[in-house]
């Protein structure tokens, strides 16, 4: 491939150079240039040079080409050969793409990149991924997690909920955490008869009436875990988070369990970092999320037996994740679409 680039410049130079007029630079622009040119051409033969060759293969290409394009571009603006362009300026082919150097190239905005990274530390884990919809119902949302009725988490001030909750029986929501994607593959797998065990993360976006503030939002992400299993214990949940922990930020991060409470883990705790959110600022400990063991009320309601099985569960903001790995002093900035922001990470 590196002889047919050493050709097609020789040539392609020497014929530019004998081209007689405007028509005949513009016919070699397309023979060598154009979207069917000599230089097209040689692309698909990339995916056939040897790995060690590519960066070699792919830098001539580079040059043979920005060498043809500087000889056309001086030979139309009348800098070779004494051929005059046009009156109305160089012809153009509107059918070509722009050059790859005339925009920014673009990357995976951070969050999901982040959710990337995260999914990828937890499979090494053994975890797999599950999805779930984001239009929930109150009963896989609070019902089956053992929120009872009147539970303040249930209050329509801090639910989007899009059937009135007083009226209709099981009302639809915008669920409020990942927790739900738990509960149906807990139904799934003993309706299909696959599970347990099951261990499985669910990332994915959840949505409450916050006041968005620099750590606060009404939509964030949320990356919840679950892993069921005969005699699961607290000791797998703390290696679990803790192996997670420095996979992901290091192994100097430094972490903690906190004694907690929610209605759907029986013990509780939460999982702290000590992050600083601005370079140089002193580390300060920073909520990451909460996890338990399974209560054995919300194995029973998805019909699997608390005797048998026991199981640990955790929920993470990836925002938090994010502006801890990569010290984003601000949640906002995160969803302002600001280039100059963007453009850092």
């Amino acid at each position: 491939m590196l002889d047919q680039l050493a050709e097609i410049e020789t040539k392609g130079l020497s014929e530019l150079d004998a081209a007689p007029d405007a028509p005949a630079v513009e016919a070699w622009r397309i023979a060598y240039l154009g979207s069917k040119g000599r230089l097209k051409a040689l692309m698909p033969q990339l995916k056939d040079v040897p790995k060690e060759n590519k960066a070699e293969v792919g830098k001539r290409l580079n040059e043979v080409k920005s060498r043809l394009e500087a000889a056309f571009k001086a030979r139309s603006s009348g800098g070779g050969g004494g051929v005059k362009a046009p009156a109305g300026g160089p012809l153009i082919d509107m059918t070509e793409p722009g050059l790859i150097d005339s925009a920014g190239i673009g990357r995976r905005h951070i969050i999901t990149r982040v959710r990337n990274e995260l999914v990828e530390v937890f499979a090494q884990m053994g975890f797999s991924v599950a999805e779930g919809p984001e239009l929930e119902d109150d009963e896989h949302n609070f019902v089956k997690l053992n929120i009872p009725e009147g539970h303040p988490a249930r209050e329509p001030i801090d639910n989007f909920y899009v059937d009135d909750p007083l009226k209709a029986k099981l009302p639809r929501m915008l669920r409020s955490q990942t927790s739900t994607v738990q509960i149906r593959m807990m139904e799934d797998a003993v309706a299909q008869g696959w599970g347990p065990p099951i261990k499985i993360i669910s990332p994915g976006r959840v949505y409450r009436p916050d006041t968005v503030d620099a750590t606060h939002s009404f939509m964030f992400h949320q990356i919840e875990g679950l892993y069921l299993d005969r005699k699961v214990s607290m000791v797998d949940l703390k290696t679990t988070l803790f192996q997670f922990a420095r996979a992901y930020f290091g192994a100097d991060a430094d972490i903690r369990l906190r004694p907690s409470f929610f209605p759907f883990t029986e013990p509780s705790a939460e999982f702290d970092m000590k992050i600083a959110l601005k370079p140089g600022a002193e580390p300060a400990w920073i909520e990451l999320g909460g996890c338990g063991m399974v209560d054995p009320n919300v194995l029973k309601a998805c019909g699997i037996d608390p005797e048998q099985w026991t199981g640990f569960a955790f929920g993470f903001g990836i925002e938090r994740l994010a502006m801890g790995k990569y010290n984003i002093p601000d949640i906002r900035l995160l969803f302002e679409n600001d280039v100059r922001f963007l453009e850092q990470l």
